[in-house]
């Protein structure tokens, strides 16, 4: 017996098993027996098997004509703009069954605007069998349907807000509430409000929730010395569940002193804060009265519940400023940051050329001051003042002695009347005037326009104040007026008092174009004009 050893041996274990081959149950094509879903081949699978069954084809989104808000159930309403992601969002949370499944993808079908129709088209994944998934693309129409939201609702009737904030000061100018609006503007912190009125002696503040108007007045006790009182109203009640809406009221008073106020302390005030003279100028008022004495240049801190415990008037405000002219000054060589201690020989501007009466006093702008300058000032000695703290200042043997004729506050400049040239500007608040007679509207805003543009002086004199503002560019500004050439003599007068005008603003401290923002937007503010 012979053998081949170079035959091929057959290895057995090796060898490739043939397919199982299956008929589908359906159409009768071949299929792979060993994957088959159900004895199905691919095509009968997606023929027979619906993978969107028990997922909403049609449905019902509300919306309110009014603010153009959708409704998401149970009770809240949101912004969305249409075929945006946040209306998709919402289309695909209303729809029953879809969060058994995985979405691939989702998008809007085009329709008419006017049709109140939402088309959806979504493409779901799901296991149909074991180790078969399938991915099917169907379509949702969305009914839109008008329903008003709570919020619109409320608009139509007498409780259209549900807290208020009665912001008020004791003074008779605006300055401060002028301040305050440029810090709201500034931090924003009116953006929850749903109407701003405008008071005799302030502002008040409407809000559709209670926790807005908490945040408002944490935000005011923040920025000034306040005193807050809470009220509240009992408007509705659910005598089943025990349910009641309130109306709750916040009155903020504001510390009836400002700026430049000649302020006469009460004599143990005075001692507890460092034992500084009684008759001080307030400089500054943040959340506590910064107070100054002209002169020592000695400083004190008078913080809100401090003054509250015992509450004291001022003597005398910005209204009751007199214009003097330096005729002498010499600086003593103490300074205190940004003030420097000065002897001055001042006299009245409205005596030059009448009497050579003069008055000696002390400063605290010997930094700013030169002679034939002209400061302002109050006059003591022509000045009845009706205050207790003052009486017992002068009846006092420590003090009596020491009150000066005059005490100088600021630097005066001489201005137009109205100074159409400035090259910035400030934003406003939108709000409603309160309702009055045509004299009283006009006297009323005759005297807000007269506290606006000292405002606006003080902002250009005082660095510091402007240093926690928001100014704006003017491109609005006028260029000033030059002189003309070859007119006749009559115009020729006039440029030249325009020319004149002009020259005399130009030792006007002037704002840095660098301190300046962009111009805004004047679609929903208004501005100084």
């Amino acid at each position: 017996m012979s053998m081949d050893l170079d035959a091929p041996v057959p290895m057995t274990g090796f060898q490739e098993q043939p397919t199982a081959t299956i008929l589908c149950c359906n159409c009768g094509a071949p299929i792979d027996g060993t994957t088959a879903a159900g004895a199905l081949c691919t095509d009968c699978v997606k023929l027979t098997v619906d993978i969107t069954q028990g997922i909403q084809r049609e449905s019902v989104l509300h919306t309110c004509k009014d603010c153009e808000r959708w409704l998401q159930p149970p009770s809240s309403w949101v912004s969305a703009a249409p075929e945006s992601r946040e209306l998709l969002a919402l289309c695909l949370r209303k729809l029953r069954g879809l969060n058994k499944v995985r979405i691939i993808d989702a998008s809007f079908i085009w329709t008419e605007p006017h049709s109140r129709r939402i088309k959806v088209k979504i493409t779901i994944q799901q296991e149909a069998f074991q180790g078969t998934i399938l991915q099917q693309t169907f379509e949702v129409e969305y009914v839109v349907a008008s329903q008003q939201c709570p919020d619109c609702q409320k608009s139509y009737t007498a409780n259209t807000w549900r807290s208020s904030i009665q912001v008020r000061q004791k003074v008779p100018h605006k300055r401060t509430f002028l301040y305050l609006e440029q810090l709201i503007l500034k931090h924003n912190a009116h953006r929850d409000t749903i109407n701003i009125k405008e008071t005799k002696d302030g502002l008040d503040f409407f809000f559709a929730q209670r926790n807005h108007a908490e945040r408002m007045v944490d935000f005011l006790s923040s920025v000034s010395p306040t005193r807050v009182k809470k009220s509240q109203e009992l408007i509705s009640m659910d005598v089943h569940t025990s349910v009641k809406q309130y109306k709750i009221t916040y009155s903020v008073e504001l510390i009836p002193i400002c700026k430049d106020d000649l302020v006469a302390l009460p004599l143990k005030l005075a001692r507890s804060l460092g034992n500084i003279s009684p008759l001080t100028l307030c400089y500054r008022v943040g959340t506590s009265i910064n107070l100054l004495d002209p002169n020592t240049l000695q400083t004190a801190d008078v913080p809100t519940p401090v003054y509250w415990r015992s509450p004291f008037k001022n003597l005398a405000d910005v209204q009751e400023l007199v214009e003097f002219i330096v005729m002498d000054i010499e600086p003593v060589g103490q300074s205190n940051g940004r003030f420097y201690l000065a002897e001055a020989t001042v006299a009245l501007a409205s005596d030059l050329g009448v009497n050579d009466q003069t008055y000696f006093t002390r400063t605290h702008l010997g930094g700013v001051l030169h002679v034939g300058d002209s400061v302002l000032g109050y006059h003591l000695t022509r000045t009845n003042f009706n205050d207790e703290n003052f009486e017992a200042i002068e009846n006092s043997h420590q003090y009596g002695s020491t009150i000066p004729d005059v005490v100088l506050v600021k630097k005066f400049y001489a201005r137009k009347k109205k100074n159409k040239s400035r090259n910035w500007r400030l934003k406003r608040m939108a709000r409603e005037e309160e309702e009055g007679t045509i004299n009283r509207r006009q006297q009323e805003q005759d005297r807000l326009e007269a506290d606006f543009e000292l405002f606006l002086r003080d902002i250009e004199e005082d660095q510091e104040l402007r240093s926690t503002l928001q100014l704006y560019k003017n491109k609005n500004a006028k260029p000033r007026t030059e002189r003309m050439e070859g007119v006749e003599t009559g115009d020729g007068d006039v440029e030249q008092m325009e020319e004149d005008e002009d020259s005399d603003d130009e030792n006007v401290p002037q704002i840095n174009m660098d301190e300046l923002l962009e111009d805004f937007d004047e679609l929903n503010v208004g501005d100084e004009e």
